[in-house]
């Protein structure tokens, strides 16, 4: 850091991104993109609809993409908020929601960035422990009289919990904001989206980067009672009003229009995950269950970094953490059939290799 920073940011622990290295091709595993692309209709769009009038700002309410998300999920405009990507979104929900005297709670081990705005934003904040299994206990949160935050399913373990453990958290904080993140709600996980017509300080989040293909698109939202939205806007126009541009727009409104397409990928998601769990329980991996895009795996025979390492010599990328806890632990994204095919080879060279040298 330059001498010119503020002191403030000194204890400050930035969001470390998944790897994009440049260096040659690799199986890319460890960012939970998805590994189709948009639908045809969607890069129709973007070629064709908006690329004439990039020199004119977007529409900054989003009128068009908000109407047709509130027609999807059965809510009105107003119950909507759209934000670069759901990190944005995050971002302003701890802005405008928690302070001094209204801290908020997560999981400890969970999406990196809840503790990084946290601090940014200089908020008081709890790391509340997940159970034995990496399990989140929802009796844990009930009753805290604090902002929560809990991503359900979780990352990067991919356990859920109900959408009943969800509401008993929502009741009993009757006076605090929760949010929960459904960024993988879309590979067989239950959204507790119903709940925000019961409870107004229910705030849900979640994004069109995994399951709808857009992740170079920058796109969350947040669905919730008109109050919590307003208070969003709120933010929103104090800080960047323009923040959905034209192309995302445009590809955006395409994707809605293509939801079959992404439910068919959904489902070859869901198969190719079934389907290398199975191949890593015949080497003895341990993985947990999972209702993601993603499995979160160990090997009897190899330490994680060693098995992070020795996948990536081999052209393989998938994401490892130092942190004791789950430093033994990897986070793969579930790609095509080829593509985890082509992992298993690389995993099951490193097995043997680790079983020759024991």
């Amino acid at each position: 850091m330059s001498r010119y920073m503020s002191s403030r940011f000194d204890a400050l622990e930035a969001y470390v991104p998944g790897e994009q290295p440049q260096d040659k091709r690799y199986v890319k595993l460890n960012t939970n993109e998805s590994p189709f692309p948009p639908s045809p209709e969607v890069l129709s769009a973007v070629n064709a609809a908006e690329t004439e009038r990039l020199n004119l700002y977007p529409d900054p309410e989003g009128k068009a993409l908000r109407e047709k998300l509130a027609d999807m999920y059965g809510v009105g405009p107003e119950n909507v908020f759209l934000a670069n990507g759901s990190d944005e979104l995050l971002f302003f929900a701890v802005m405008a929601f928690c302070d001094k005297g209204r801290p908020v709670a997560f999981p400890n081990i969970s999406y990196g960035f809840y503790p990084v705005y946290a601090q940014l934003l200089q908020m008081p904040y709890t790391e509340i422990p997940l159970r034995e299994g990496f399990v989140l206990e929802a009796a844990d949160y009930c009753g805290l009289n604090q902002n929560i935050i809990i991503a359900n399913p979780n990352a990067p373990t991919g356990r859920a919990i109900a959408v009943s453990d969800i509401e008993e958290i929502v009741r009993t904080n009757p006076d605090r904001v929760v949010l929960i993140d459904e960024a993988y709600i879309d590979f067989g996980g239950e959204s507790c989206l119903p709940l925000i017509q019961k409870y107004d300080n229910l705030l849900v989040c979640q994004t069109f980067s995994k399951f709808r293909s857009l992740a170079g698109g920058r796109l969350g939202f947040a669905l919730a009672d008109k109050g919590l939205i307003a208070d969003l806007e709120k933010i929103k126009y104090s800080t960047n009003s323009y923040n959905i541009n034209r192309l995302t727009n445009a590809a955006a409104l395409a994707t809605l229009d293509s939801n079959d397409y992404y439910v068919a990928n959904s489902k070859t998601i869901q198969e190719n995950r079934a389907y290398t769990t199975t191949e890593l329980a015949k080497l003895g991996f341990e993985t947990l269950p999972s209702l993601t895009n993603f499995i979160f795996t160990r090997c009897p025979v190899a330490e994680g970094g060693a098995l992070y390492r020795g996948l990536k010599a081999r052209g393989v990328l998938v994401r490892h953490w130092d942190k004791p806890a789950i430093s033994d632990w990897l986070r793969v994204t579930i790609g095509t059939r080829e593509q985890m095919d082509i992992f298993l080879d690389k995993v099951r060279e490193i097995v043997k290799e680790a079983g020759a040298d024991a």
